[in-house]
């Protein structure tokens, strides 16, 4: 697609919002959602919000609520919406006078007559359901006690789910709440409590008015919470947990991180936290990985329960979320995008602020080697795909807020902002950083803002730097083109290219080249030089009469957003030489430049291999080890979807399998490794033998010096045992849930369930996805998509390939964005030329898809084109 420019998208924005004024008359369409043109003529009318909420909370499947919405109105000419989603509402009354509703289940039409220019208070009372889908305010009922938790999601705009309201992010407004709920449990919001008394009810909880707030970033939690504090630090501390699972929470690393967290931001920004007490709730059935409520931040459990003692990877990625949702609390809570077309710089300078704050206020100071081996290569994979987006987009709707979520938001965005820290000079950007949040403190800010403030720091104009960055997609190569002479270099450039016609831009960018040589037996460090290039070849002069290299790398320490295209000698050397860099990122850039040769069907995948199982059991950097076990997984994963030569197949699954085992006997002293290649042999156990082992460790026959086979482990086995039919597996299953009756053990159990390669299964569990008024909550109805159809169950996907394709169109249409985002692991690919064709008929015939299903669709059928081509690149005979 033709790529936005500034100038384009701010004419596109202006153009909506004067239409939304001209047509304020016109009907707002009966749905769900609200357009960004109907929320700017809302906003520009509507100022000073204040909200008294009261709930009624039974923990029985609905719930009752009143909102008493207090607002300025600038123009009572034409009617106004408050959005409310699909309650049943006892009363209406607007100032002062009961009225019957005008309420279509999305939202309440007030008319010009009942309203006044200046103050209108507008109270609302209503019954709802409890939603089920971790949107609203989610219900579930703990099936190990009966207990029964309640919490809330907005993001983007799913308040209106659980009361009534201008559901939009520039109508920041003050929350005063007030709950009733059972005397056992426990309600949590964005202040603290002033007053919990008797009720008849049980107790009734009274939360004073919190600061100015966007909806989306106000919450409400309640129900028989373990609760941990912790009021060591300058901010009073609490961590919350369902009873059934406290034993699996280790509070002492969270409050910890979170303390640590603090101080950094404190000192970073140079504005205090604002919201008084720091709150963090794990909870069920979550959509996402975390959200930064304002001082109730939830977190999915799913990813921070361990049964056993947590790994350092675990312990890191806990304090990396944590700070990632911490960093939200100024930027993003404290100032927040005035529309969804801004959600990108939220994320993205959480997820560098995170990552930054991982690496210098906590122990892993690596945390920017995770970031690049982790999410920075996703956002490179995204932004080679045919799916690829500028990273500031336009948002039409509230229905197409999560459209564009993915690592481009998440990670190339934080990249680019650490290019511009980079750029700017560390200090420079903080300043520029902190006179943004000063001067936006409550109040809402534009893309423009925040690059003005930067700027004006820097005293420099960033326009040009923003135009290449933000507003055009794409990923650019950087490769070094240098000449040598008597051992010395005579020329060198860097060659920067775009990726094709259609992705032109050429951008600027500081990153360092560095040279090395190869002596004694160890990767040397001849030169580096801080080099700002731009256009298609920028000359580096300073290199020129140094020693000719054995390798180049033109981005070292990792400071641009560029895929690396290695030169010829340089790739060579990286393949023959990974064991002699002693520097873990440098290991890992070179281990990524294999793995795009393999993506890019220039190294054969059974070339990879070889290199991977000839140096990953030598790998001794934690963090680099897991990513090269992961490509081994990935690659194992090609060789099962592709269905490569059999023999080769068998041979290199063995091949894995013993490297894994070994690795797991030779650990025996260093838990984390061990856990590490245990995943590992998890990961690719598939013939008679390793499953025989794994069948060993679950009843106890086998056992292994370290290894502790608890629930979580347990579980993973009896899942893989099932996935390849292991005689007696499904019985294991049942046996199981007996003995954990927990909701991750029933996620697990199904799991293990529907992975089984039982036609039966795949089709009894298929139409249960299908179901769209399923009874399931749609957390076990997510774990049976991500579990159909493992890739080496190929015939069996096959079988129902063409049924899932031609459903697409109307599930799309039926289903909701929530709902369609898992839905895309069911669409159908099978690494061969058949399937290529079927996707690309697909493409060609469903155009009308959703914005996020029709991505699913792309990016679907060119993985399948890739494996094929990764296939065809193989040197191995072919079956």
């Amino acid at each position: 697609m033709k790529p936005f420019t500034r100038r384009v998208l701010a004419l596109s924005v202006a153009a909506a919002f004067a239409s939304g004024a001209a047509c304020a008359q016109a009907p707002r369409a009966a749905n769900t959602y609200i357009t960004q043109a109907e929320a700017a003529a809302r906003s520009a009318r509507v100022s000073n919000v204040d909200y008294v909420l009261d709930f009624a909370l039974t923990g029985k499947e609905s719930f009752s609520g009143t909102s008493r919405i207090s607002f300025d109105l600038a123009d009572n000419s034409t009617p106004l919406t408050i959005d409310l989603d699909k309650a049943t509402i006892a009363s209406l009354e607007v100032n002062g006078k009961k009225l019957a509703p005008n309420y279509n289940q999305f939202f309440i039409t007030l008319q010009p007559q009942d309203l006044v220019k200046g103050r209108n208070t507008v109270v609302v009372s209503y019954t709802r359901l409890h939603s089920t889908n971790g949107e609203g305010l989610h219900r579930m009922v703990d099936p190990v006690d009966g207990k029964v938790y309640t919490y809330s999601h907005f993001e983007p705009a799913a308040a209106h789910q659980m009361f009534a309201l201008f559901d939009q992010p520039d109508l920041k407004a003050t929350f005063q709440v007030n709950v009733t709920a059972p005397a056992d449990w426990v309600v949590v919001s964005t202040t603290r409590e002033t007053a919990v008394a008797p009720d008849a009810a049980g107790k009734r909880w009274t939360f004073p008015a919190s600061k100015k707030l966007s909806p989306y970033n106000f919450s409400l939690h309640a129900g028989p919470y373990k609760v941990w504090e912790d009021t060591s630090g300058k901010y009073p501390m609490r961590l919350f947990a369902r009873q059934s699972v406290a034993a699996q929470i280790h509070p002492a690393d969270w409050f910890k991180y979170t303390k640590q967290g603090l101080a950094f931001f404190d000192e970073y920004f140079g504005i205090p936290y604002q919201w008084d007490k720091y709150d963090q709730l794990l909870v069920p059935d979550f959509l996402y990985g975390a959200m930064e409520n304002a001082g109730a931040v939830t977190f999915a459990e799913r990813g921070f329960m361990y049964k056993e003692e947590m790994t350092a990877s675990q312990r890191q990625n806990l304090a990396a979320v944590i700070m990632h949702e911490m960093a939200h609390q100024w930027f993003g809570d404290l100032v927040t995008m005035k529309w969804w077309n801004g959600l990108w710089l939220n994320e993205s300078f959480a997820s560098f602020m995170g990552t930054l704050a991982t690496a210098e206020a906590t122990e892993f100071k690596n945390a920017w080697q995770s970031f690049y081996s982790g999410a920075k290569q996703g956002a490179y994979t995204a932004d080679q795909s045919l799916t690829t987006h500028p990273i500031e987009v336009p948002v039409p709707s509230t229905a197409n807020a999560f459209d564009n979520i993915d690592q481009i938001t998440y990670a190339k965005g934080a990249s680019t902002l650490m290019q511009l820290r980079h750029l700017l000079g560390d200090e420079v950007f903080r300043k520029g950083v902190h006179n943004y949040l000063v001067k936006y403190a409550f109040k809402n800010a534009k893309l423009d803002d925040f690059i003005g403030s930067l700027g004006e720091a820097a005293g420099r104009d960033l326009g040009p730097w923003t135009q290449q960055w933000l507003y055009h997609a794409g990923v650019n190569t950087v490769a070094a083109k240098y000449t040598c002479s008597k051992g010395k270099i005579a020329s060198f450039t860097l060659q920067q290219s775009a990726p094709g016609v259609a992705l032109p831009t050429l951008r600027e960018q500081r990153v360092q080249v560095a040279t090395f040589k190869l002596e004694g037996g160890k990767m040397v460090l001849l030169k580096n030089v801080p080099t700002t290039y731009k256009g298609a070849s920028t000359r580096v002069p300073e290199l020129a009469g140094s020693a000719c290299p054995d390798l180049v790398y033109p981005n070292y320490q990792d400071w641009g957003f560029a895929k690396v295209q290695l030169d010829k000698r340089s790739f060579a050397t990286a393949q023959a030489s990974l064991g002699q860099v002693d520097d873990p990122l440098l290991r890992s850039m070179l281990w990524q430049s294999l793995w795009d040769g393999v993506r890019d069907g220039h190294l054969p995948l059974n070339e990879f291999i070889k290199t991977a199982l000839a140096n990953a059991g030598a790998e001794k950097d934690y963090t680099l080890l897991g990513k090269v076990l992961g490509m081994m997984s990935t690659s194992k994963y090609y060789l099962d979807a592709m269905h490569a030569n059999a023999a080769y197949t068998r041979a290199t699954t063995q091949a894995m399998e013993d490297q894994a085992w070994a690795g797991v006997e030779a650990n025996k002293g260093d838990s984390n490794f061990q856990r590490r290649w245990f995943g590992q042999y998890l990961e690719v156990a598939s013939s008679k033998g390793a499953l025989d082992r794994l069948a060993g460790l679950l009843d106890g026959k086998l056992k292994v010096d370290g290894l502790a086979i608890g629930q979580d482990v347990r579980w993973s086995i009896i899942e893989r045992l099932n996935r390849f039919a292991y005689p007696g597996s499904a019985e294991l299953v049942t046996a199981e849930l007996a003995r954990d009756k927990s909701d991750t053990g029933q996620s697990a159990a199904l799991a293990a369930t529907v992975a089984r390669p039982d036609p039966a299964v795949k089709a009894e569990w298929l139409a249960k996805v299908h179901d769209l008024k399923t009874t399931l909550p749609f957390s076990k109805v997510r774990v049976a998509m991500n579990s159909l159809y493992p890739a080496e169950q190929g015939a069996l996907s096959e079988a129902s390939a063409a049924e899932r394709l031609a459903k697409l169109p109307a599930i799309d249409k039926a289903a909701g964005p929530v709902y369609m985002r898992s839905y895309g692991e069911l669409i159908p690919a099978g690494c061969s030329p058949a399937s290529v064709k079927r996707l690309e008929t697909a493409v060609a015939q469903y155009k009308d898809l959703s914005a996020g299903t029709r991505r699913a669709l792309l990016t679907t059928h060119q993985e399948d084109k890739r494996c094929v081509m990764i296939k065809q690149a193989m040197t191995v005979p072919k079956d």
